[in-house]
């Protein structure tokens, strides 16, 4: 059995395959997102424990014979205390392999065709691959300092033009449907642990309102817009498709294409999700 993992800041999805049946019907679980820059090694084998491997039950642990695990937060650093965590957990498995989420969506969108993979979740990213490897990747640098057009990022900014910007006239409207307030965003954001997860969590009220409100419709384009000219332009390959894989990408892809074609990009595939 080969137990393949795409993991993001909010979800993982895990997906079983049996070695001998490729045309085996796939066992899919998830389990909340791991990232080994913020959380700490406990935290990370306590999540597998108690929501994936209560889950599975068969098969079991033990017949698990290959892991390849591709994460936010999987840098080089962080990849072999990720490893590590796998092979005691899954200790008969012959292969563990533990690879960037950057690289699971290169190898999920393009396969071996050479194009710029991008991911817009709950973080993003963006990559220039060559068809097998990554060969260029701007630092995204987090929802604080980077993130351009990721779900915390739209939140964030969502967040700032409704109680500071020119739209507070839509605060009611926000407060009634959410439950939230000022007190409440500032408590969430700033003495919760993983802000980021509750500031994409406003993406679906910001779906929501988009085709209703004119001014959300262009924060979300500007975002985007903002996304290619911070990253991908740094590639130099206007000619080569952006292709996107992530629940940001795929529920605002109408504004994403608007995004692309004002910066001069053409969009190759969307994906929901690499699995």
């Amino acid at each position: 059995m080969t137990l393949t993992a795409d993991s993001g800041s909010t979800k993982t999805t895990w997906l079983i395959k049996s070695d001998a049946d490729h045309d085996a019907t796939s066992l899919r679980f998830s389990t909340q997102g791991i990232n080994p820059f913020h959380l700490s090694n406990d935290e990370i084998t306590n999540i597998i424990k108690d929501e994936l491997l209560c889950q599975i039950g068969f098969p079991k642990p033990k017949e698990i014979t290959a892991v390849h695990f591709y994460g936010a937060g999987c840098t080089m650093e962080k990849s072999p205390i990720l490893s590590a965590i796998l092979r005691r957990l899954f200790s008969n498995a012959s292969s563990i392999e533990v690879g960037s989420d950057m690289l699971g969506a290169a190898r999920a969108l393009l396969g071996n065709t050479p194009g710029i993979a991008c991911i817009l979740g709950t973080g993003a990213n963006s990559c220039l691959y060559d068809g097998n490897d990554i060969i260029g990747n701007v630092s995204p640098m987090g929802y604080i300092l980077g993130d351009e057009g990721s779900g915390a990022v739209l939140g964030r900014t969502f967040i700032n033009l409704l109680y500071k910007g020119e739209h507070r006239d839509f605060i009611p409207v926000f407060e009634q449907e959410t439950g939230l307030n000022a007190t409440l965003i500032i408590e969430k954001v700033y003495r919760s642990p993983m802000p980021n997860r509750f500031l994409a969590s406003l993406a679906p009220f910001i779906k929501a309102h988009i085709n209703s409100e004119e001014w959300i419709e262009k924060m979300v384009t500007d975002c985007f817009r903002l996304f290619f000219r911070r990253n991908v332009c740094h590639y130099h390959h206007n000619e080569l498709p952006c292709s996107f894989v992530g629940s940001i990408a795929y529920y605002f892809e109408e504004q994403l294409l608007k995004a692309a074609t004002a910066e001069g990009f053409h969009i190759g595939k969307v994906m929901k999700e690499p699995l």
